[in-house]
């Protein structure tokens, strides 16, 4: 699913939404995660799932195109754990 999908659906199950309001919350929605996840915050969402950040060390990368050695910085990266409920939900059969 894509945002515009997204923005669809809940225009679907909401018509007495405007689709700018609509737009406003979903923007605000992942604003908020975005923001938390920068400040180097977590958030739950009960039954979806976890976002976070890992740290990544420092290391030596290759440039595929070249071959030459490359040195990648240490960085934060986005992560996501699914919860108990999605987790059930995929691998029910």
């Amino acid at each position: 699913m894509i945002r515009s999908e997204l923005l669809e659906k809940l225009a679907e199950e909401n018509p007495d939404l405007k689709p700018d309001e609509i737009e406003k919350i979903v923007d605000l929605f992942f604003n908020q995660i975005s923001q938390k996840l920068a400040e180097g915050g977590r958030v739950e969402l009960r039954g979806f799932g976890a976002f976070s950040t890992r740290e990544r060390k420092p290391r030596i990368g290759r440039n595929p195109r070249t071959g030459e050695s490359v040195d990648v910085p240490a960085k934060r990266v986005p992560y996501f754990k699914p919860g108990k409920e999605i987790r059930e939900q995929l691998n029910k059969n």
